[in-house]
C-alpha cells in the first residue's frame, strides 16, 4: 500500500506533470534521491501510467463531444474482439466502457464537428453488427479533470498506520 508521501507525489504529478524533481520534493519534504525513485516506484507498479500533455480541445478545433450509447448486436467474445479493435483504430473515440445496465458500451467522440461525426457513425455502425446506438451531444462543459481523487484510506502514513483512523490536518 502508498504512503501520505506518494499520495502527495501523486496529487502533485496529477496537476502538474512538468514539476521537476526538485520542486516536487520540495513540496513532498524529501530530498530530490529518494524522491525521484519513489516516482520511478510509482511507474515501475503502474500507478502513474504516462505522463502527456492535456490539450484544450477549441483550440485544435475539435469542438464537438458526442457521448455514443451501444447495445451490442450479440454477446459472444468474438463479437467483442471485433468491437474492441473497431474502436480501437477509430481516433475520434477517446474513451471506451463496456457498461451495466441498459446500455452496453459507453463511447466518448471526439469530432471537429456534425459532418465529422456524421463520418465516424457510418464507419462504426459498418465496422460490427449493433443493436442500437443512440448519440448524445454535448453542449457545454460545466467541469473537467483528469486528476482521480485520492482518499485517505487508500493510503498509510510513515508509520504504516491507515491514514483515515488519523486525524485530517
Amino acid at each position: 500500500m502508498m504512503d501520505e508521501i506518494d499520495r502527495k507525489i501523486v496529487g502533485l504529478l496529477q496537476a502538474d506533470a512538468t514539476l521537476s524533481v526538485a520542486q516536487l520534493a520540495d513540496r513532498v519534504g524529501l530530498s530530490p534521491t529518494p524522491c525521484w525513485k519513489r516516482v520511478q516506484k510509482l511507474e515501475g507498479n503502474g500507478v502513474i501510467t504516462r505522463r502527456v500533455a492535456l490539450v484544450d480541445p477549441e483550440k485544435i478545433g475539435v469542438g464537438l463531444i458526442v457521448y455514443v450509447a451501444i447495445e451490442a448486436g450479440d454477446h459472444t467474445p468474438d463479437w467483442l474482439e471485433s468491437f474492441t479493435r473497431a474502436i480501437g483504430a477509430m481516433p475520434e473515440v477517446m474513451e471506451a466502457h463496456r457498461m451495466a445496465g441498459e446500455v452496453d458500451y459507453m463511447l466518448r467522440v471526439a469530432v471537429t464537428g456534425m459532418a465529422e461525426f456524421d463520418a465516424f457513425y457510418k464507419r462504426l455502425i459498418q465496422a460490427v453488427p449493433m443493436r442500437n446506438v443512440t448519440s448524445r451531444f454535448a453542449m457545454e462543459q460545466l467541469k473537467y479533470t483528469t486528476a482521480y481523487p485520492l482518499h485517505r484510506a487508500n493510503f498509510r502514513d510513515r508509520a504504516g498506520r491507515d491514514l483515515e483512523e488519523l486525524p485530517q490536518g
